[in-house]
């Protein structure tokens, strides 16, 4: 805790994540590649497309779906309350099980750990689970740089390590890739690859499994990430669809699982919800077909050496943000990045960190700091897609907006322009003789260039006064995709005022004050013969009836009731008439 010059307690500074966090180009040009390549746009498209119509159907089926997504909402708030003594819990527990508990602060610690227990082993080779936070710290570069292999073993992540390529998604990381790209990356990167390979799906992961399957047997230590660390057991739960992550988890003689610390939840009554929104919501399957959950270590029962390393990396200081935290809320399920327009036209290497689409345009910034990742935020058209599909209820429009506005404040010592023009505006609409002399003001100035321009010339009184395509600059940012309209040459109030002052114009009489009696000086006038006459005088004899004229109610109703309408509402006013 540091303390102010005037005595003032301030809050510490936390410290901020790095690796594979900040694009070393911004978005807009990372993204610009990206929506140029047709066969890229084309591969994303198909895959998202396929994901999100199963995933829709799968949580479909569950009727009280809703309910699931805010219980774990509340779990992940709760955990975000209390992540401190969830944390010291959970070491506690997992110690007494007989894991080594070691605590990284940021990317650089965690490897230098890692580096160090895999040395120990004697080991120059290590096999890895699919694990987003090991890409995140970048621990492949600095085991390669430490003499040691790293050889990954889910399919996808495979794929991506063979061609040296980058992660395009969080859930399919070769989402960009089609099968012929894949073999040909299999024929030129794969020794033990078949040489009647072909682009046949199962003969492709069959070439898969035969390679990883000698690294397993071979291979004493293993990697790992998790899915959810229980604080209670100190367990740790790892969720695959392949099987590649239980051979790690129980074949090598050495475990190291690196955990970011927002993968806490208190119990395996919390576990519970996570495992039925998981599934559903990343591969559109009921139930997750591998789950494997392992507490410190047994002896005679998979690795005898069990190490886990706890995580920061700027966990703290995006914890600190009373808006941005709930994006630690992320269960890494994947489901933003297959609904977001912009994600399937750019796919997830132009974010150009290891966390793409719109969880990943607020997470990294937060766990970077702002200042070193201010395109992001913008990498979102704001639809809200991806908070309708979010398991755990993230507002990431919310954060998005709220990183923006960080942004702005953070280039800054003084109020933008924006800013500046916003609270003007506030005052001067605040206040109903302000507000219409700056219109009328508004309206004089820009009179002339309404008349110069063809866009600008109106089109009837009281109408639109047109736009302008383009505006000088200060102004240009505001028309480089939107028109500016001109002030009307009338205002609403304005016209209406006129409209009430014409000659002859009178305001609607009040229809609860009766009618007075007609002034006897007026003449009567001949009737109109489109008026239905009034009652009979009674002391006119009646005529004979008109033959073509139906007697009984229906006539009377029709032409004698009271004068003006037949259903006895009256006349219509010219006010009426002129609407």
């Amino acid at each position: 805790m540091s303390v102010a010059p005037q005595g003032r307690r301030l809050l510490p500074v936390l410290p901020h994540g790095s690796g594979h966090l900040a694009p070393p180009q911004p978005f807009p040009q990372r993204a610009r590649a990206a929506v140029a390549d047709p066969q890229l746009r084309a591969n994303i498209r198909r895959a998202t497309r396929t994901i999100r119509d199963k995933r829709a159907a799968a949580v479909s089926e569950v009727d009280d779906w809703e309910q699931l997504r805010e219980a774990g909402r509340t779990i992940k708030r709760r955990v975000a309350r209390h992540l401190p003594e969830l944390l010291e819990r959970f070491e506690r527990a997992a110690t007494a099980a007989g894991a080594t508990v070691h605590w990284a602060r940021d990317a650089a610690e965690a490897n230098r750990i890692v580096t160090d227990l895999v040395r120990a082993t004697g080991s120059d080779e290590v096999v890895k689970v699919k694990s987003m936070v090991t890409q995140e710290i970048e621990l492949n570069d600095a085991l390669a740089r430490a003499g040691i292999t790293a050889s990954e073993t889910d399919l996808a992540e495979l794929i991506v390590q063979l061609d040296d390529g980058e992660q395009s998604h969080i859930l399919v990381p070769a989402i960009h890739y089609n099968r012929a790209e894949i073999r040909e990356i299999f024929r030129r990167e794969m020794a033990d690859a078949p040489a009647d390979l072909t682009d046949d799906p199962a003969v492709l992961a069959e070439a898969a499994r035969r390679h990883l399957r000698r690294k397993f047997l071979s291979t004493r230590v293993a990697i790992s990430g998790a899915n959810f660390a229980v604080a209670d057991t100190g367990s740790l739960v790892v969720l695959e669809s392949e099987g590649n992550g239980r051979m790690c988890l129980t074949l090598p003689e050495t475990l190291i699982s690196v955990v970011g610390i927002e993968k806490l939840v208190p119990s395996f009554a919390d576990l519970e919800v996570f495992l039925q929104l998981l599934p559903r919501s990343s591969t559109a399957e009921r139930m997750n077909p591998y789950t494997s959950v392992w507490t410190g270590s047994v002896p005679g029962d998979g690795p005898s050496d069990v190490h886990i390393v706890l995580l920061d990396n700027g966990r703290s200081a995006t914890l600190a943000d009373t808006v941005g935290r709930q994006a630690l809320a992320c269960i890494r399920c994947s489901a933003c990045l297959n609904v977001c327009p912009v994600y399937e036209r750019t796919g997830g290497i132009a974010y150009g960190s290891v966390y793409p689409g719109p969880i990943g345009a607020i997470i990294s910034p937060q766990l970077t700091g702002i200042a070193a990742n201010k395109s992001l935020p913008y990498a979102s058209s704001l639809c809200g897609a991806c908070y309708e599909v979010c398991p755990v209820k993230i507002d990431i429009p919310e954060v998005l907006v709220h990183l923006r506005q960080s942004g702005v404040d953070g280039a800054r010592d003084r109020p933008s322009a924006e800013r500046t023009a916003m609270r003007t505006l506030s005052w001067v609409m605040s206040d109903q003789r302000r507000y219409e002399n700056a219109l009328r003001a508004a309206r004089i100035s820009t009179g002339p260039v309404a008349a110069l321009t063809g866009r600008g010339r109106r089109r009837r009184p009281g109408g639109p006064a047109g736009s302008l395509a383009h505006l000088p600059w200060p102004l240009s940012a505001w028309t480089t995709s939107r028109d500016a309209p001109l002030p009307a040459r009338q205002s609403f109030r304005d016209w209406w005022r006129a409209r009430d002052d014409r000659p002859g114009r009178s305001a609607a009489p009040d229809p609860g004050t009766p009618a007075g009696p007609p002034d006897p000086g007026t003449p009567a006038g001949p009737p109109d013969p489109g008026t239905p006459a009034g009652p009979p005088d009674p002391g006119t004899p009646a005529g004979p009836p008109d033959p073509g004229t139906p007697a009984g109610p229906a006539a009377l109703g029709s032409s004698a009731g009271p004068a003006g309408s037949g259903s006895g509402r009256p006349a219509p006013s010219e006010e009426h008439a002129d609407e």
